[in-house]
């Protein structure tokens, strides 16, 4: 049975720091690949970073481009993303999600991923 949830949200000023943490477990076949979206009220969910099953791709959206990295660890079953430098901009709930099956490419096509978390809620503010 497929596991797959967020930690690590929190309230934090501009500038700050924080780390998401993916745990995704129960797959028939290891390493999904997995990606981070997030949403605001009103507005659709969005790409934020994914990595493939063996980190051979990352992709990140240009708004986090040089402020989140995403990694993994394949013998812990979780994936991690590191926020810095947060904007206001940076609020919403973030979700993680992961593909079935592994693959060395990962993209946002948001139909792409079978399991969703339940989202973890950022807030950048002072």
């Amino acid at each position: 049975q497929v596991h797959i949830g967020e930690s690590g949200g929190g309230l934090v000023q501009p500038g700050g720091s924080l780390r998401l943490s993916c745990a995704a477990s129960g797959f028939t076949l290891d390493y999904p690949v997995i990606a981070w979206f997030r949403q605001t009220p009103g507005k659709e969910r969005e790409g934020v970073s994914c990595i493939s099953s063996s980190a051979s791709s990352i992709v990140y959206a240009d708004s986090v481009k040089g402020r989140f990295t995403i990694s993994r660890d394949n013998a812990k079953n979780m994936v991690y993303l590191q926020m810095n430098n947060l904007k206001p901009e940076d609020t919403a709930v973030y979700y993680c999600a992961a593909q079935a099956y592994p693959s060395a490419w990962c993209g946002f096509g948001f139909y792409e991923y079978d399991y969703w978390g339940q989202g973890t809620r950022v807030a950048v503010s002072s």
